[in-house]
């Protein structure tokens, strides 16, 4: 039997609730990202994985909120724990190593593509994997091509998300990058709920195992989101993420050419000549040194 799926049974709360979380994790693991790849070094590790569990949490729990809303007409529908907190898992490790990537060879397009390419990966398995956790009278069916789809997008939204996070700096910007992850994030989830079709085996008999959505917004939304309001406090007390690097920490050329031209300016001082002293005193030409030195002789 065919059922009646609905995937906005709370009308547009849990997208635009989704997307706010999406953007969330999205946003701190770009700025950590950031933090990690301008001025790293001793920290770098521990930016990089801060960056990768806010960009794993932010999604999962827009996963599983957004899954609030999907509901089957004919059938009650539960999750299996360890299987739900089993795509957390790869979430994070798989966003982790995509981030690693990028985070420790930089910007080039040969990091960018193997990075994008796991983390989409990972986004991608954290979504159907979750799927897989979900328990109800009946099995699920999806469509290659939308399918193939939403992984696509999910490759291109992480791709797109590490080249912003090595090479767009200042808050605004990505803050931008951050709206647009979010946005190609959710459109993953929704892409990939679309090929989904519920096929039922009958009447459910009572008592259903699993936990029930209600059972398991408490540690969806407690844990992971008490997690990101800490990386959040973490990156606001960071000056260097919220402003930006400042101008006193100069590259190496501008403060060769600032050596220079202050060089230049105490020698400048030096050949001024004294109050009273012909203009040349200082600074006496090579035939005037001779001539001076002729006229002693004789």
């Amino acid at each position: 039997m065919q059922g009646t799926v609905d995937g906005f049974s709370y009308g547009v709360v849990t997208p635009v609730i989704a997307y706010l979380m999406a953007c969330l994790g999205g946003a701190l693991g770009l700025r950590c990202t950031t933090r990690s790849v301008r001025n790293g070094r001793s920290l770098k590790p521990g930016w990089l994985a801060l960056g990768a569990t806010s960009i794993g949490s932010g999604i999962w729990t827009m996963h599983f909120i957004a899954m609030m809303g999907f509901t089957v007409a004919e059938a009650p529908i539960s999750y299996d724990r360890p299987t739900t907190f089993a795509s957390l898992g790869v979430a994070v490790v798989m966003t982790g190593i995509g981030i690693f990537i990028v985070g420790y060879r930089g910007a080039t397009a040969m990091a960018l593509v193997t990075g994008g390419t796991i983390t989409g990966l990972g986004i991608a398995s954290m979504h159907y994997l979750g799927m897989a956790g979900m328990q109800l009278q009946g099995r699920l069916e999806y469509d290659t091509l939308t399918v193939a789809l939403s992984v696509v997008i999910a490759v291109v939204a992480a791709t797109s998300a590490l080249w912003a996070a090595v090479s767009i700096h200042g808050f605004l910007p990505s803050l931008g990058a951050s709206l647009v992850m979010g946005l190609a994030v959710s459109g993953m989830h929704y892409t990939g709920m679309a090929a989904v079709d519920v096929h039922l085996h009958g009447t459910v008999p009572p008592g259903a195992v699993g936990d029930s959505p209600a059972t398991l917004i408490a540690p969806m939304l407690v844990g992971p989101a008490v997690f990101l309001v800490l990386a959040g406090v973490i990156v606001m007390f960071d000056p260097l993420l919220v402003m930006g690097e400042p101008d006193r920490q100069q590259p190496e050329s501008g403060r060769k050419a600032t050596g220079r031209r202050a060089r230049a300016g105490v020698a400048a001082q030096r050949q001024q000549p004294a109050y009273g002293e012909p203009a040349n005193w200082a600074a006496p030409s090579r035939s005037g040194r001779r001539a001076s030195h002729r006229s002693r002789n004789r």
